[in-house]
């Protein structure tokens, strides 16, 4: 119990920082793979608070392993934070979370129902996930040979068709890194878009079962 309020002091305390830490660490990145005219000190800058970032990134996950006691078995119980710090451009999405740690912090405000709040997250993560992945895939793509996907906006719409799960396949990476990355992408596309799909069927059928109990229409 000592280790498990220990952890959930940590992670109220550390909430808000490694938010601003994730936005920094987004810009940076951003800066350095857009930037290429910019000054070498500018991008040196760029990479050493994206370095910092990620360092604190790790700080919190050794502290939140250590705080909870359970040794070795934290890497693959937790393994979606394991692999956040592995590859640290999905930590952007920590991002969304910054309206439950508000929300924490001002108990008499009103909550969003949950459907609203899972869709609210799916969609901000989706934009999020799209932007990190068309980042990382223009970084490595648009210099390779036989490349199609050569400016940033090409990478751009890139990941929104493959977020959407359309894949036109007008443009397509063709690095090793490039194709991991679309294949997580993938995958991250199928589940928020299962998770909208499945809040709006769930706030729909609500409606409409209060709807029948009350007699009229779910609009009324």
């Amino acid at each position: 119990m000592d280790d498990d309020s220990r952890t959930a002091r940590w992670e109220r305390r550390a909430e808000i920082p490694l938010t601003a830490a994730s936005l920094l660490f987004l810009v940076s990145y951003g800066t350095r793979v857009l930037g290429e005219g910019l000054p070498g000190e500018v991008r040196d800058l760029c990479l050493a608070v994206t370095y910092a970032s990620w360092a604190l990134f790790v700080v919190d996950y050794a502290v939140r392993w250590r705080f909870s006691g359970e040794g070795p078995r934290f890497v693959h119980r937790h393994w979606l934070d394991s692999l956040v710090v592995l590859l640290p451009l999905l930590r952007p999405v920590r991002i969304v979370r910054v309206h439950d740690a508000v929300q924490d912090r001002r108990q008499a405000a009103p909550r969003l129902p949950v459907q609203a709040r899972v869709m609210m997250y799916a969609g901000l993560s989706s934009a999020l996930l799209g932007l990190t992945a068309a980042l990382s895939v223009y970084h490595v793509e648009h210099t390779a040979p036989g490349a199609t996907i050569r400016t940033f906006g090409d990478a751009l719409w890139w990941a929104a068709s493959t977020l959407a799960t359309v894949g036109y396949g007008d443009v397509v990476p063709v690095t090793l890194l490039g194709r991991l990355v679309a294949v997580g992408l993938m995958g991250c596309g199928l589940a928020l878009l299962g998770a909208v799909v499945g809040s709006f069927s769930s706030w729909l059928m609500q409606r409409f079962a209060r709807a029948g109990d009350e007699g009229g229409p779910p609009g009324s």
